[in-house]
């Protein structure tokens, strides 16, 4: 079985009927003209691998916030939380992760925590890789409490081909670091809020993984800075 799910990915349940579409497309388009068919048939392979769901193995230490997403980082530095996240206007830095069409879109929680807010935003689609799609671009916000380590926010925001964010979290679920709460069709952006006075632990243009890379350490204190890989 070991070896059967590691050609055949698991498949998230909101990728089911998109992919029993593409197939069948496909299958008309062989019967129409062969060439069509190979050509739905790639198509079809790609919304299997698109809407894959792997398992993953989360870092555990105290303080630790995690990528929710995979992707590359595109923007480290102070920012405003929306104000639906109700954290203040002050005091916040934003680690922004840009998703395109090839990586897997299943969103995980950065921390061990519990839902004290989850508002969704209706707005418009602007490229997800734009600064301005943080405030002007549908989204579907989280704060998220933990005891130890204080609050975090975290923002799913729909990009230029994306037209559907699920959010699965709801007010007063515990969620641990690492574990599935949502996920974004088809190219979109997620935006973490930890306090200014973290050291971000990624830069600009660093590709990361969503349950596994490290985002910050809110058990080390340092400066705020936008950074870029070189």
């Amino acid at each position: 079985m070991g070896s059967l799910t590691s050609i055949i990915p698991t498949i998230h349940r909101e990728g089911l009927r998109f992919i029993f579409l593409f197939a069948v497309i496909a299958l008309i388009l062989f019967l129409v003209w062969e060439p069509l068919g190979w050509m739905g048939l790639i198509l079809t392979l790609w919304c299997v691998y698109f809407f894959r769901d792997p398992e993953r193995v989360t870092p555990v230490g105290d303080g630790l916030v995690i990528s929710p997403a995979d992707g590359v980082i595109c923007f480290v530095g102070p920012a405003m939380p929306p104000e639906e996240l109700d954290l203040g206007k002050e005091g916040w830095q934003r680690i922004s992760v840009f998703m395109n069409v090839f990586n897997c879109h299943v969103n995980r929680s950065p921390i061990n925590g519990t839902v004290v807010k989850s508002v969704y935003w209706p707005g418009k689609f602007f490229n997800a890789s734009l600064d301005k799609a943080s405030e002007d671009n549908e989204r579907h916000c989280l704060s998220l409490k933990n005891e130890e380590m204080g609050m975090i926010g975290v923002v799913q925001i729909a990009g230029l081909v994306a037209r559907r964010i699920v959010c699965d979290a709801e007010v007063g679920d515990v969620l641990k670091a690492g574990e599935r709460f949502g996920i974004i069709r088809f190219g979109s952006r997620l935006d973490v809020y930890v306090k200014s006075e973290l050291s971000a632990l990624v830069a600009k243009g660093q590709t990361i993984v969503a349950g596994e890379t490290i985002l910050a350490d809110m058990s080390k204190v340092g400066s705020a800075q936008e950074t870029d890989i070189r």
